[in-house]
């Protein structure tokens, strides 16, 4: 006979095994590790939780003392969304690059050794790989993320990549369904709206998730956006039509549903973390992923108690939270029996080989071949066009090829310039006549971001390039706007290999 206490211990050590929150410090908290002797069950990392790949594994040996089989998760897309090596930049390109060379064995291995690295810091969930199609190409905060705007192309590298990742024992989370591509705002920042028929979205946005659940995904991320034509009222992380009736029903998938972050403004600007959590898990979600701002006991305790409570009062199925945490339950005993694999002496170089490949370089009109390129011996001017850093990507992480220049042609000198006041042509002159300036002699290299996507980038760079026309133009976005500069290198990803790459170019070096 099951009595009100148990069942009350049941309930509650159930909402909190459906709430995968963050953390301050490089160390567990004490009320986290409270918390898991209570019933959660996972928890999310970020930059701010790590400082070198051997306090990370002893991090993770320190929640697993208290749970040997907790769900430690982190979103290491490589690229430039990296939490591993945060302060340095990735060792791996990110999709974009990936997508551009188009070879799905490559993108499974560089999956594969990024893999590998988490499962030996103790890692067993990575909220990778994204699955969106970047069909708009004003889109703030996906870009360089996604494989590309092609969806065959994006489907099969996502398939490719799930593989690889979880091949090395770490499980794939493949977001953001159910596609953020065909979007001009961020969800960190508001609700996007997605205004296409059914039929697009089956042929183009699905595609790479049937490929995703082809592959064996172990995880599916959900997207804080409203589309229409399959939910006219609520986002896809609140709805039961998008997670339950599309995402289980039609596509039939049967593994973890995860939100997309709670405290972003898409969900906590409208609904609030609480009430979305509730909704969230009515409609299909299985775990409540929240920390990347709010990252304390008092939260954790909030959002246990709303579930609780939701259940109590009949909003919520108890049957549906309790499924929600078997699911959690069953991908953790899933990586419990995921084999890891061994270091691959060949492995370690696999995200700079792949960079290399990413690379399209193009002569300016005049100059011939890209091969009639006199790479610089001298010490030259970075001048780096730098945009405001959505937040998936954060201002954490460095990036640009001054740094590999640096190494590359020592005496080599770099200055930051920004839009600043005024209009955007205003403020784009400004910046390029003050990085004139700031090269004085040197021959100068202009790393820029999303040149498409800012209008004071493309006035700045009017300006350096009629000023200097030998200007090297180095774009680290998503290359849409026209090739420029004496030679212009697309490296299609801002991670650090891929500025180590271009930097070779320039250079004159010939990577092994």
């Amino acid at each position: 006979m099951t009595t009100l206490a148990s069942a009350t211990d049941t309930l509650t050590r159930d909402a909190l095994t459906v709430l995968q929150p963050g953390f301050t410090g490089t160390t567990a908290p004490d009320w986290l590790l409270r918390r898991l002797g209570e019933g959660l069950a996972s928890v999310g990392l970020f930059g701010r939780n790590i400082a070198s790949p051997d306090q990370l594994a002893a991090l993770t040996a320190q929640l697993r003392a208290e749970r040997d089989d907790v769900l430690v998760a982190i979103d290491e897309e490589g690229g430039d969304v990296t939490r591993l090596e945060v302060r340095s930049g990735s060792s791996f390109p990110g999709n974009h690059a990936l997508g551009a060379v188009d070879d799905v064995e490559l993108t499974q291995q560089v999956a594969h050794e990024l893999g590998r690295r988490l499962a030996a810091c103790g890692v067993n969930l990575n909220w990778a790989p994204s699955a969106d199609v970047n069909s708009d190409p004003r889109n703030p905060v996906i870009g360089v993320r996604s494989f590309g705007a092609d969806t065959a192309l994006a489907a099969r590298h996502t398939a490719a990549y799930v593989t690889g990742l979880q091949s090395a024992g770490v499980a794939a989370c493949t977001k953001h369904f159910p596609g953020h591509g065909d979007t001009a705002v961020d969800s960190h920042h508001a609700l996007p709206r997605i205004d296409v028929s059914a039929e697009v979205l089956a042929e183009r946005e699905l595609a790479p998730f049937r490929a995703a659940i082809a592959a064996g995904t172990r995880a599916v991320m959900s997207a804080h956006i409203l589309v229409p034509a399959l939910d006219p009222d609520r986002p896809a992380t609140l709805s039961r039509r998008v997670l339950t009736g599309l995402l289980r029903g039609e596509l039939g998938y049967d593994g973890l549903i995860v939100t997309d972050g709670m405290e972003m403004r898409a969900i906590a600007g409208t609904y609030g973390i609480e009430r979305g959590s509730v909704l969230a898990i009515a409609a299909g979600a299985d775990a409540i992923c929240v920390g990347g701002g709010l990252a304390d006991d008092a939260t954790v305790l909030r959002l246990r108690d709303a579930l609780v409570a939701a259940v109590r009062t009949g909003e919520l199925p108890e049957e549906r939270l309790a499924d929600a945490a078997d699911r959690v339950r069953s991908l953790a005993r899933w990586t419990g029996t995921a084999g890891r694999t061994a270091e691959d002496p060949h492995g370690s170089e696999i995200g700079l080989r792949a960079a290399r490949r990413a690379l399209t370089v193009t002569a300016a009109p005049g100059l011939g071949s890209p091969e009639a390129f006199e790479p610089l011996t001298e010490p030259p001017y970075v001048a780096a066009l730098t945009p405001v850093a959505n937040i998936a990507v954060g201002d954490e992480t460095p990036w640009g090829v001054a740094a590999e220049l640096i190494h590359l042609l020592p005496g080599t000198v770099t200055g930051s310039f920004s839009a600043g006041d005024g209009t955007e042509s205003e403020a784009g002159r400004s910046a390029g006549r003050a990085a004139l300036q700031a090269a004085g002699p040197r021959r100068i290299v202009a790393v820029v971001r999303d040149e498409h996507r800012h209008p004071w980038m493309t006035s700045a760079l009017d300006a350096l390039l009629a000023a200097r026309p030998d200007t090297i133009v180095v774009e680290m976005g998503v290359p849409q706007a026209a090739p420029r500069g004496a030679l212009h290198i697309a490296t299609h990803g801002a991670a650090r290999v891929c500025g180590r790459a271009a930097a070779e170019v320039i250079a004159g070096v010939t990577g092994s």
